[in-house]
C-alpha cells in the first residue's frame, strides 16, 4: 500500500518505480541514478572516513611493530611507541577508567586505553554508536564483508528469528561479565592488576596474537569472516560487548534518525541498507541500542523530508552530524595529549625487561 501525503501523485510514481525497478543485487550503483547525487555521496562518505581511520590503524600497527622489534632486540633508545594502539585494549581503558573514579588518579599504565574509552562513551551520549560507523575499523571489515556477501550470493543472509533474538543477547552477557568482573575487584586489587607485568604489555601481547596466530585462532577469525560474509554484521550485532556498552549509553542521546509518515513512501530502501536490520520504514524515532547512527537509511531516502537526523529538536544535515562525530572525536584525542593523558609512563628499559622475561617465562593472567 502506498502512502500518499503532500508528495501526492509524485510520491506514488515514485514508490511505484523504486518497488518495480530496485534490483535484488547491485543496489549500490542502482542507487547513484536513483536517489540522487547528494545522498549517494553521504553514502561513500562515510565509507572514506572509516577508510581513514582503517588506514591510520595499519600505520599505527607498522610503527608499533618497529617498537616491539627494536624492544625484543634490547635497542635502547627505543622508537616512538604509538600510543594509539591502546584503542585496541577496551578491557585496560575499562580497567582504568574504573580505578580513575575510585581513586582520583589515572593510571600511567595504558592511559591512552582509558581515554580512548571515555571518549567514545562520550560520543556515544551525543551522537549515538557512531563510533561503530564511522570510526571503528572492525566495523569497517564487517562492513566490507557484508559487501563481499552481496556480490557473491546477490544478498546477505538472515538467521531466524527465533534465534537471532537470543544471540542477541551474548554481546550483553559478554559485557555483563566484564563489568561484573571488574566492579568485583576491590581498589587494591585493581590497581595491583593494572599494573602487572601482563597488563603492563597487553598491547604487545594482543599484538603478537595476531602475529603468531595459532590454529585455533585462525579458525576462530577464519570463521568470524565467514559468517559475517553471510550474516551481515556478524560480529557486531550478536558478539561484540564493546558495542553493546556503547548502546545503552546511545540510550540517552538525544541524537535519533526520524521518520515524516506524511512524506515517507513506503519504498523500504532504509530498512533494507540498515546495518542493525531495524524497522525504520515502521518507526517514527529510531530509538534502538542498535542504532549506530550511520546515516545509510538518510542517505539512500529519495524523499527529502521523509527521513532526518535530529539532535534534540533540530533536524541536522547529514554532513553536520558527520563533522559532528570527527570534531568530538579529534577534540577528546587532541584534548587527552595536551593534559598529558595519553602517553604511558613506562620507560624504555622496563619494556625491554618485561620482554625479555616473558620471552623466558610468559607472563600468566594475575587472575589465573
Amino acid at each position: 500500500m502506498i502512502a500518499l501525503g503532500k508528495s501526492g501523485s509524485r510520491a506514488a510514481t515514485e514508490s511505484w518505480k523504486l518497488e518495480s525497478f530496485a534490483p535484488a543485487e547491485g543496489w549500490e550503483r542502482w542507487l547513484e541514478g536513483k536517489v540522487g547525487r547528494k545522498g549517494y555521496q553521504t553514502f561513500r562518505v562515510r565509507l572514506l572516513v572509516q577508510a581513514a581511520f582503517a588506514v591510520t590503524c595499519v600505520l599505527l600497527g607498522a610503527q608499533f611493530a618497529r617498537f616491539v622489534t627494536a624492544a625484543r632486540e634490547g635497542a635502547v633508545p627505543l622508537p616512538h611507541r604509538p600510543a594509539g594502539v591502546e584503542g585496541f585494549l577496551p578491557i585496560s581503558g575499562l580497567l582504568g577508567l574504573v580505578d580513575w573514579v575510585r581513586n582520583g588518579s589515572l593510571n600511567p599504565v595504558h592511559p591512552a586505553a582509558t581515554m580512548i574509552l571515555l571518549v567514545v562513551l562520550g560520543l556515544s551520549l551525543l551522537l549515538r554508536k557512531s563510533f561503530c560507523s564511522w570510526i571503528c575499523p572492525v566495523g569497517f571489515l564487517s562492513e566490507a564483508l557484508a559487501r563481499l556477501g552481496r556480490g557473491i550470493f546477490g544478498r546477505n543472509f538472515r538467521i531466524w528469528r527465533a534465534l537471532d533474538v537470543p544471540l542477541r543477547g551474548l554481546k550483553y552477557f559478554l559485557l555483563f561479565f566484564f563489568v561484573w568482573a571488574i566492579l568485583g575487584m576491590t581498589p587494591a586489587a585493581l590497581r595491583a592488576f593494572i599494573e602487572s607485568p601482563y597488563n603492563t604489555i597487553a598491547d604487545v601481547k594482543t599484538g603478537m596474537f595476531f602475529v603468531e596466530l595459532g590454529s585455533l585462532g585462525a579458525a576462530v577469525l577464519l570463521g568470524l569472516s565467514l559468517l559475517s560474509v553471510l550474516y551481515k554484521g556478524f560480529w557486531c550485532r550478536y558478539l561484540c560487548p564493546y558495542g553493546a556498552l556503547l548502546g545503552l549509553f546511545s540510550w540517552l542521546s538525544p541524537a535519533h534518525v526520524r521518520r515524516d509518515p506524511v512524506s515517507c513512501i513506503d519504498c523500504g530502501l532504509c530498512d533494507r541498507v540498515c546495518m542493525a536490520r531495524l524497522p525504520v520504514s515502521r518507526k517514527i524515532n529510531v530509538l534502538s541500542p542498535e542504532c549506530t547512527g550511520c546515516l545509510d537509511c538518510v542517505a539512500v531516502c529519495p524523499i527529502r523530508d521523509a527521513l532526518g537526523v535530529h539532535v534534540g529538536r533540530r533536524r541536522w544535515e547529514a554532513r553536520q552530524y558527520a563533522a559532528a562525530v570527527l570534531a568530538l572525536f579529534l577534540a577528546g584525542y587532541l584534548g587527552a595529549r595536551v593534559f598529558g593523558l595519553w602517553e604511558n609512563r613506562i620507560g624504555d628499559a622496563e619494556y625491554v625487561e618485561h620482554l625479555r622475561q616473558d620471552a623466558v617465562q610468559p607472563y600468566g593472567h594475575p587472575g589465573r
